[in-house]
């Protein structure tokens, strides 16, 4: 049993350490929408994983990278509001991967596990794939750290200034997609824009630098997953939907807090 509690606190941790970073520019930006897009896709992604038999995680990022291309392009037609957009390629992505499934007789799916997660079924070749997709992720956002917050603060302005504003902007998407594809298990498909949005989002309030939100979002994310894993020990609670749990309780801690703590 110790050895089931490590492996989903291993899983957990190292999900929040690199939804951290990639949460703050999804409430700097204001895309809490487009993350639920991408994540609603997830389950058209497992669904073609299935259907052609390929590695679930990998089907999972490749249906979401196509979704914002396809966003991207659709946005530069101007043809609807962007966020009509978004809740119409939203609700149609959930809807035909839900149709993919029932029409998949051969094969037998945990919808359930797949749309709140089971953080506590995170196997050990699953570690592999969330710290090495992790890493790669905290990589490359470092790398690009500096134009992701130059077309944040001023997209036309970073522009100007040599900065390839699309090039970058999908480059932030596929951060986005391979993290819903690694934090599947945690907390689902339907409950992971919670974890980039909410720890973030607390950590604006203690925060006085892009940098300091960042590293405060990835310890608040930690401190969600321990305390959401100990409700569901103890309580005999989902243990994806008491990670979100706690990540709302520490926003509404801080937000109670006295202004003065406030740095952002």
């Amino acid at each position: 049993m110790a050895d089931f509690l490590l492996l989903a606190l291993a899983g957990g941790i190292g999900i929040a350490a690199v939804a951290g970073p990639l949460g703050s520019f999804v409430v700097w930006r204001r895309m809490a929408y487009f993350g639920d897009t991408l994540a609603h896709s997830a389950l058209l992604g497992i669904a073609l994983g299935f259907l052609f038999q390929i590695n679930l995680n990998l089907a999972v990022v490749a249906c979401c990278v196509l979704l914002s291309l396809i966003l991207v392009a659709l946005q530069r037609q101007h043809l609807v509001a962007t966020d009509t957009l978004l809740g119409i390629m939203a609700h149609s992505s959930l809807s035909l991967g839900l149709v993919a499934i029932a029409l998949l007789d051969d094969v037998r799916i945990d919808l359930m596990q797949y749309l709140f997660g089971d953080l506590l079924a995170i196997a050990p070749g699953d570690l592999i794939w969330i710290y090495g997709g992790g890493a790669l992720v905290l990589l490359v956002t470092w790398r690009l750290w500096n134009q992701l917050l130059a077309i944040t603060i001023n997209e036309e302005l970073a522009q100007v200034e040599g900065v390839n504003t699309l090039g970058v902007k999908l480059a932030l998407m596929l951060l986005i997609a391979t993290v819903i594809a690694v934090a599947m298990k945690l907390v689902g498909i339907l409950l992971i824009t919670s974890l980039l949005i909410i720890p973030a989002a607390a950590a604006r309030r203690i925060s006085s630098t892009p940098e300091q939100m960042a590293l405060f979002a990835s310890l608040l994310g930690v401190i969600a997953v321990v305390g959401g894993l100990c409700a569901s020990w103890f309580w005999d609670t989902p243990a994806g939907p008491s990670v979100v749990v706690a990540a709302l309780v520490e926003f509404l801690l801080l937000y109670a807090a006295p202004r003065g703590l406030s740095r952002a």
